[in-house]
């Protein structure tokens, strides 16, 4: 069973940086993609950034291209999102989720298997 756990969120002010963490188990990452999604009240899930099995790709959505960047310890089973600049608009739950897929990854929600529990981000003065 795969199992993920998000952390690292938290109360930030406009222009602040958060790390988010990822961490997985029941599996080492070799072979699963990771995607990065968040959903604000009253709004759908929208999916921010993914990460393939061994990090050749790497998308990100045009809302957080140039201030998030995501990377991949497979060893440590980890994988982190970096957002900087951060924005009040950012304030969502954030989510990770995993999927077994080699090649290219994806930012659409319905790809993937496997979710964390969420974690907070907000971004207020």
């Amino acid at each position: 069973q795969v199992q993920l756990v998000e952390s690292g969120g938290g109360l930030v002010q406009p222009g602040g940086s958060l790390r988010l963490s990822c961490a997985a188990s029941g599996t080492t990452l070799d072979g699963w993609a990771i995607g990065w999604f968040r959903q604000a009240p009253g709004k759908e899930r929208e999916g921010i950034a993914c990460i393939s099995s061994r990090a050749g790709y790497i998308y990100y959505a045009d809302s957080v291209t140039g201030r998030f960047t995501a990377s991949k310890d497979n060893d440590k089973s980890t994988v982190y999102l970096q957002m900087n600049s951060l924005k009040p608009e950012d304030t969502a739950v954030y989510y990770c989720a995993t999927e077994y897929r080699v090649g290219p990854c994806s930012l659409s929600s319905g790809e993937y298997d496997y979710w964390g529990q969420g974690t907070q981000v907000t971004v207020s003065a």
